[in-house]
């Protein structure tokens, strides 16, 4: 079953939406020529149902005779030297709001046509200047209207007919305008019968090539009347269905589309944007670069020197007090200050460079060039952010718990038991020593434990005691701060993924997304 034709509405809606998309993003020129069409399609509706027929050729095609016996009065003046007509002319078929449709034109020269043919009421005839006029602005006045006529009948002649300029310039970029375009091989009275024929089957033979095989071609001789009438009834025909300007409008949004077409990508496949080995490299170099190797040593030696503290020597603590805690130094917890963590170096700059082309590289596989440009500049955008955009996760980011473990608690408490057995040792001996120096040392007895004094057993044994547990606690000190470091690298590392996901991922991820609307309004406009 053959898929229903889409109207002019949904047509213009869907190269709208395709324009909106490319809005920003796309730096191509067919955008800017899809604008224009939809900024004239608004106006060419609003205008009335009047159909605009323009008369276009080269200097001496006769298209100015032409026209004067299509309209029955000398209107346009044909010239004998070039440039022959200079301005467009006009002859109007009835009413149909022919002047404001002329207003828009920007054609002064109107002919209303005395005794106008029932058959052409609507009809709006255009008299062009000569395409290839030595007057720059002769030239560009026949592009301009040529962009905006609902049907173009082109006048050849036999010496010109197969003209590369004409059939370069014009023709053959109309090749999806066959339905809006006609050919007229004027002056046919100039050539035998068997000339003729062979001309108008060389011109047919051109036609097709250039993909206009649904493009009538008239023979006509504006000067004995031969084939006016032909011509005249094929006018009749379009201006009778009331639909010439539909059908333009149409022909001007496919081409549009096609023309936009040519910034979409095939069929992608499943396999779409970066992987899971990109990510990753992607995520690590961000890590890299946002100091997080920095904060999870700064954690590791945190934990070593907070456990160190509560399981050594307590008269020794603090001597830790003189260096200062190094996660304290870095400022973090405070996403709205920036932390003291040291610029990425060269290393980690080449390292986060190449994750981000390689992400910007697999989102952009098998994308035409101006989507994987405009990858290139949202890139870009985000590396202007990525740095503070870092520091403040960096910083924002929860470290894991700050509590001393209760193990460490125990021993501390039994540290200062053993440094309280040792000073008790050593007042003892103090004591001991006092009284010898009184000749009482007979009068108090000392207690001896396998022949060892209790009050040096007491010292000596809590001093031993206290370092042989300092020194019991040490490692498991350090595998709990290479714990505390492992969680800190894990949300350290979440965290950066998720700036990954948001700043670079994110963005790239929008715009291959806006290729596929694009592309989705595009296909439809073009259906």
């Amino acid at each position: 079953m053959r898929a229903r034709e889409l109207s002019l509405a949904d047509r213009l809606a869907a190269l709208r939406e395709a324009v909106g998309v490319a809005e920003g993003r796309l730096e191509v020129p067919e955008v800017g020529t899809a604008r224009s069409l939809l900024a004239k399609a608004g106006a060419r509706e609003a205008l009335g149902d009047a159909t605009v027929v323009a008369l276009a050729g080269a200097t001496g095609s006769g298209k100015s005779t032409l026209f004067n016996a299509l309209s029955g009065a000398e209107v346009s003046t044909p010239g004998v030297r070039r440039p022959t007509t200079g301005v467009a002319h006009a002859s109007v078929w009835g009413e149909h709001g022919a002047d404001r449709l002329l207003d828009w034109l920007e054609v002064p020269r109107r002919h209303r046509v005395a005794d106008p043919d029932p058959a052409l009421d609507g009809l709006v005839l255009l008299d062009l200047p000569d395409h290839d006029s030595v007057r720059l602005e002769n030239r560009l006045e026949v592009d301009r209207l040529v962009q905006l006529v609902d049907v173009l009948v082109w006048v050849l002649d036999p010496q010109k007919y197969a003209d590369d300029a004409v059939h370069t310039r014009y023709l053959a970029p109309l090749a999806g305008h066959s339905g809006v375009l006609l050919v007229v091989l004027n002056q046919v009275d100039r050539l035998d019968e068997a000339a003729a024929v062979a001309c108008l089957t060389d011109l047919r033979r051109l036609l097709d090539e250039e993909g206009l095989t649904g493009t009538p071609v008239l023979p006509t001789a504006a000067r004995t009347g031969h084939g006016l009438p032909e011509l005249r009834a094929e006018l009749a025909r379009r201006v009778g269905a009331r639909k010439a300007a539909s059908d333009r409008l149409t022909a001007d949004a496919r081409a549009a589309a096609g023309a936009l077409a040519g910034h979409c990508a095939p069929d992608l496949g499943p396999d779409r944007g970066p992987g899971r080995g990109a990510r990753d490299e992607l995520t690590g170099a961000l890590a890299d670069a946002a100091g997080v190797p920095a904060v999870v040593g700064a954690v590791e030696r945190s934990a070593r020197r907070s456990g160190t503290a509560h399981t050594g020597w307590p008269l020794l603590r603090w001597t830790a007090k003189l260096r200062g805690d190094p996660l304290g130094r870095l400022h973090l917890g405070d996403e709205r200050v920036r932390t003291s963590l040291p610029q990425a170096g060269a290393v980690q700059r080449a390292g986060m460079d190449a994750a981000l082309r390689r992400a910007r590289d697999d989102a952009g596989r098998g994308l035409p060039p101006a989507w994987r440009d405009e990858l290139r500049r949202t890139s870009e955008d985000t590396e202007e952010r990525l740095a503070d955009r870092l520091d403040r996760a960096v910083a924002g980011t929860d470290l894991g718990p700050d509590r001393t473990p209760l193990w460490q608690r125990a021993a501390g408490g039994l540290q200062w038991l053993l440094a309280l057995t040792a000073l008790v040792g050593a007042l003892w001996l103090l004591a001991l020593a006092g009284l010898g120096l009184l000749k009482l040392d007979d009068v108090v007895p000392l207690p001896r434990v396998q022949g060892i004094p209790l009050p040096t057993l007491l010292l000596v044994g809590g001093l031993l005691a206290g370092l042989l547990l300092a020194l019991v606690c040490r490692p498991l000190v350090a595998a709990g701060a290479r714990r505390r470091a492992r969680t800190a690298r894990k949300r350290l590392t979440a965290r950066v993924a998720e700036v990954a996901d948001e700043e670079v991922l994110a963005p790239l991820a929008e715009a291959r997304a806006d290729h596929d609307r694009f592309c989705a309004a595009v296909g439809r406009a073009r259906s």
